[in-house]
């Protein structure tokens, strides 16, 4: 039996509802086909607008260029099947491809042409505004390096804007990047902090304005005001969902400029999926070109300094400096040959002569003294992991009566968090000079929050791994010290400094595992169930977190300990009706345990997270876990079971 239009509609729709990845886009596949085979005709611009959009968004732009076709000759053949929507779709489409096809030297440059001398042409027609076209104009030209790209600029930024414009952050993003570029830093620096001050975000921004402004402020000799920004950059990137390749890559190069060696290798590793395998190549040339300009900043003086990378033939900063200049080569040559310009190679020879600021930049967030302090009466000593206790530091301006945690939380709800992360470092030598260990815990613990907000994740470990000593020495209870231990666990991942974490973790685990439960009077019944609960949950979040550190550390041993602890803690959070957190444990397990060749058994618990997602109705991870489940049943040769997978997304 044929569906309804109102029935396929609302399938499509909850695809359309999914987020971007390898289910959504096999999901639209399928109901592109069905749609073209059963019908209705009026669903099929829909159906074929969702699928280039999931095809572009899950960075499989090339692939798109076949539908986005297949949808304009349906524009051609059958307007009537279009309504209002499907002909903003058809049009704002256009975009897309100019846009994207150009990150693909393999696609030629007659063709890109083609299509935007097309984009002019039905625009022109249906009477829509011409702002998308001459922006696109623009990029196009600036991305060849073409000879009359400054009058395209000059143009578009004199065409007013209509629907079918980018967004309103994205525009003046644009905008600074080619004055950026062009050597008009001031005037790129003046328009991004207008920008800023309106407070505008989308998908990307303002974390790509954020990370071009921190060099531009490098460039006119502002570190102050690079290293603050860059702290921006670093968080807003946190929030965005996008690969952001060229942000990434621009991260990369401030901490090279700024004589950051261990910082710059971390960066890398973190984004290393990105030097192979980026959505397009023209952001996997943006990354390396980062790469490219970070380590020159670097040698020769750091050229032994050690990277830890899974594909990539390198194992110092230099050998990754000479891997990632020819892989950057290679990709520019390409493109250059598409575009007939030589832009590329320049880009390239001006990442390699990057050069370091004179002296390094002072990236730390607050400062952390090493001088002892003395404790008050009936505390005990604290040894710092490195060192002595820290001192109360002052966090400077006039002086105030007002208590350092107060002000510490005064500076966090006004914005200032690097202040106030300075201030709750105050307040903790206060506290630890009174005797009290556990309120000096639980402020560094804050100030290391702080910390890993602004990117600073050394300070922020340092910070956690404080805190989380006070908080032991002070008696705090192991079911209030786990949060402290969950929130530690990025920053102890990030860093690589994974033996105090689990040391930690496990000394926590021993105490709420081995903790008697003493028999609770009738009256006392309901409390001891909601402690003994309690201590479930904490177990297993104390379990979840240690896998997730364990999980970025590779070697087989640690990944076999990481999926134990995953295991364990998605039972617990079972145990204890948390289905959402199972679910998350038992993908983080299935992801593990493909990683080591266990495929049966990380079917098995692929399928428990995308049952227990779809039990907790949380769509977005949902979708998620299915694009893992998918493209392990696929690669073992169970595509029925995948397809029913995808069907099962949408009902």
């Amino acid at each position: 039996m044929s569906r309804t239009l109102d029935e396929v509609n609302r399938e499509i729709a909850r695809i359309r509802s999914l987020p971007y990845g390898v289910a959504r886009t096999q999901a639209a596949e399928l109901q592109a086909r069905l749609v073209e085979a059963e019908g209705p005709d009026q669903a099929r611009a829909y159906a074929l607008s969702v699928l280039v959009e999931s095809m572009v968004w899950a960075g499989e732009v090339d692939r798109a260029y076949l539908p986005f076709t297949q949808l304009v000759r349906w524009w051609d053949e059958h307007p009537e099947h279009f309504d209002e929507v499907d002909k903003h779709a058809m049009f704002w489409s256009f975009k897309w491809m100019v846009g994207h096809l150009g990150d693909f030297p393999s696609v030629p440059a007659t063709q890109i042409g083609a299509t935007l001398d097309d984009m002019e042409r039905r625009y022109a027609l249906a009477g829509l505004g011409r702002d998308a076209v001459a922006y696109s104009r623009f990029a196009w030209a600036a991305r060849r390096g073409a000879p009359d790209v400054e009058d395209l600029y000059a143009t578009w930024v004199a065409t007013p804007r209509d629907e079918y414009s980018q967004c309103e952050v994205c525009d003046p993003g644009d905008r600074a990047s080619y004055l950026f570029e062009t050597g008009r830093t001031a005037e790129g620096v003046r328009l991004v902090e207008e920008t800023l001050d309106r407070g505008l975000t989308c998908a990307t921004e303002p974390a790509d304005m954020l990370a071009g402004l921190a060099l531009a402020y490098l460039d006119l000799g502002r570190p102050a005001d690079a290293v603050r920004t860059h702290r921006r950059a670093v968080a807003a990137l946190a929030e965005t969902s996008s690969d952001m390749a060229a942000a990434r890559g621009e991260r990369i190069e401030l901490l090279g400029r700024a004589g950051h060696p261990a910082r710059v290798v971390r960066a890398v590793e973190q984004d290393q999926r990105l030097l192979t395998g980026a959505d397009t190549p023209r952001a996997r040339l943006d990354l390396l070109l980062g790469v490219v300009a970070g380590t020159a900043a670097l040698l020769p003086a750091h050229a032994d300094v050690a990277v830890r990378l899974a594909d990539v033939p390198a194992a110092t900063l230099g050998e990754l400096h000479a891997w990632a200049a020819a892989q950057a080569r290679t990709l520019a040559e390409a493109f250059d040959a598409r575009n007939g310009s030589t832009r590329m190679a320049g880009k390239l020879a001006d990442a390699l002569a990057t050069q370091g600021e004179p002296e390094p930049l002072d990236l730390d967030v607050v400062r952390l003294p090493a001088a002892p302090v003395e404790v008050g009466p009936g505390a005990t000593a604290v040894a710092e992991p490195d060192g002595p206790a820290a001192a109360p530091v002052p966090t400077g301006g006039a002086p105030t009566d007002e208590p350092a945690l107060a002000r510490a939380e005064r500076l966090l709800a006004a914005g200032d968090t690097e202040g106030a992360a300075q201030a709750y470092v105050e307040a903790a030598g206060q506290a630890e000079a009174a005797g009290l260990l556990v309120d000096a815990g639980y402020a560094l613990a804050e100030a290391a929050a702080c910390a890993q907000v602004l990117g600073d994740e050394d300070t922020s470990a340092r910070l956690f791994e404080r805190g989380a000593a006070r908080l032991r020495a002070g008696g705090a209870d192991p079911v209030d010290l786990v949060p402290v231990l969950v929130a530690w666990a990025p920053a102890a991942g990030t860093t690589g400094e994974v033996d105090p974490f689990l040391a930690a973790v496990d000394a926590t685990r021993a105490t709420l595992v081995e903790e008697p439960e003493a028999d609770a009077a009738p009256e006392q019944a309901a409390l001891a169930e909601r402690r003994k609960g309690d201590r479930r949950r904490a177990l297993a979040d104390v379990d979840d977190a240690a896998a997730r550190v364990l999980a970025t550390t590779g070697g087989d041993e640690r990944l076999q300990d990481a999926v134990v602890r995953a295991g364990r803690a998605a039972e617990a959070y079972a145990g204890v009706g948390a289905v959402a957190d199972a679910a998350h444990a038992f993908w983080l397990a299935g992801r593990l345990l493909d990683s080591l060749d266990r495929t049966e058994d990380a079917a098995w618990h692929l399928e428990s997270a995308v049952e227990g997602f779809g039990v907790a109705r949380a769509r977005e991870p949902r979708t998620q876990a299915a694009d893992d489940l998918v493209a392990l049943l696929r690669r073992t040769g169970h595509d029925d079971r995948a397809e029913e997978i995808l069907r099962s997304l949408t009902r």
